[in-house]
């Protein structure tokens, strides 16, 4: 008897946690499969998050975005100097530099090829203070590292309302072990 009554809260949990649903919408339609039938082509890329945001102007993202990274550079970065110089404070001068030591023309000529660099022998990170655009870890800011080096100047004091977005960490924290990413809200 003990065990009947085992199987049959358990035959009623598997069902009430399994069937439930908080998005039931009364919708009984069964979708069908993705048609993967036609031509396809790249219609977004965004190697370095903002990048392609900043830097391309609106009438060039989707060349921009057709366009692959090996060819990027030679297409786009007269573009992104443009950008960068109407756009930033800190690189008034040809002869000013970032953080990085890169000019204008230096600097774009390393965005304009929209890539994740990635260290194969080394740290993984956007900036660590020492290691520069060598991977992404998840918790690396991004953002603020991104903006550090367009507006903070030679050594990140230059234009501080400027660089940084004031957010500083992931609203939940990042698992130690595979997915890695935050569990949902």
């Amino acid at each position: 008897m003990k065990t009947l009554k085992i199987v049959t809260l358990s035959v009623v949990l598997s069902f009430l946690t399994f069937s439930c649903s908080n998005d039931d919408n009364g919708d009984s339609t069964i979708e069908e499969a993705p048609d993967f039938s036609g031509t396809y082509s790249q219609a977004d890329q965004m190697g370095r998050p903002a990048v392609n945001t900043v830097f391309v102007t609106p009438s060039s993202k989707d060349t921009f975005n057709r366009t692959i990274p090996s060819e990027q550079n030679a297409t786009f970065q007269n573009m992104f100097e443009t950008n960068l110089t109407a756009l930033s404070p800190a690189f008034t001068t040809a002869e000013d530099t970032n953080a990085l030591g890169l000019t204008a023309s230096e600097f774009t000529g390393l965005l304009a090829t929209d890539v994740l660099n990635v260290s194969l022998d080394g740290t993984t990170t956007f900036f660590d203070g020492t290691n520069v655009l060598t991977g992404r870890a998840l918790a690396d800011d991004v953002i603020t590292v991104e903006l550090l080096l367009i507006f903070g100047g030679e050594d990140f004091t230059e234009n501080p309302s400027l660089s940084n977005d004031n957010v500083d960490a992931n609203d939940k924290p990042f698992l130690t072990s595979f997915p890695y990413l935050a569990s949902p809200w």
